[in-house]
């Protein structure tokens, strides 16, 4: 649970006031995929990504992102969490599909997350090979929703961000 706290602030961070968004500094931008490093109490460089293709296209949600985050003063690599755009119910699962590869996510709030280390080290296997992947959730109002991400540009980013968090 620690870990979805930790990638709940990192979210937190990122879509907050303007005021905690100047911490965070664009490192480089690689196809459909960004390194940054954020600074505060401590550093947290990440890759992220938009999703390429939401749906249903006709409903309101928050933003949309997939995040990969080291935290190097607690020795964390390659944290997995996606922002969903909407509250999930209590104890709701999600889905991502990288090929035929297919991933359980649980859910906290907004964010949808992967619960043990070794998974997240497969997951980030399947999606240096694949082309896309897919996350399906089911918002707390019951609106199922699918988002696809290209993963162009993602292995560049995940290497951009160690370079910065490896000092």
């Amino acid at each position: 649970m620690r870990r979805a706290v930790r990638a709940a602030c990192l979210i937190g961070t990122l879509c907050a006031t303007p005021a905690l968004a100047q911490e965070v500094t664009l490192l480089e931008k690689f196809k459909d995929w960004s390194a940054y490093a954020a600074t505060g109490a401590a550093k947290v460089c990440f890759a992220v990504a938009k999703p390429t293709e939401s749906n249903p296209k006709k409903i309101k949600r928050g933003p949309i992102f997939f995040y990969i985050s080291r935290w190097p003063a607690e020795n964390v690599t390659n944290e997995i969490s996606v922002k969903m755009g909407y509250p999930f119910a209590e104890g709701a699962k999600a889905s991502l599909t990288v090929g035929t590869a297919k991933f359980e996510l649980f859910t906290k709030e907004e964010g949808a997350f992967v619960e043990k280390p070794d998974m997240e080290t497969k997951l980030l296997e399947a999606m240096k090979t694949g082309s896309t992947m897919k996350i399906e959730g089911k918002s707390l109002r019951g609106t199922a929703t699918s988002d696809v991400y290209s993963l162009n540009g993602l292995s560049d980013a995940l290497d951009r961000a160690a370079k910065e968090c490896s000092g």
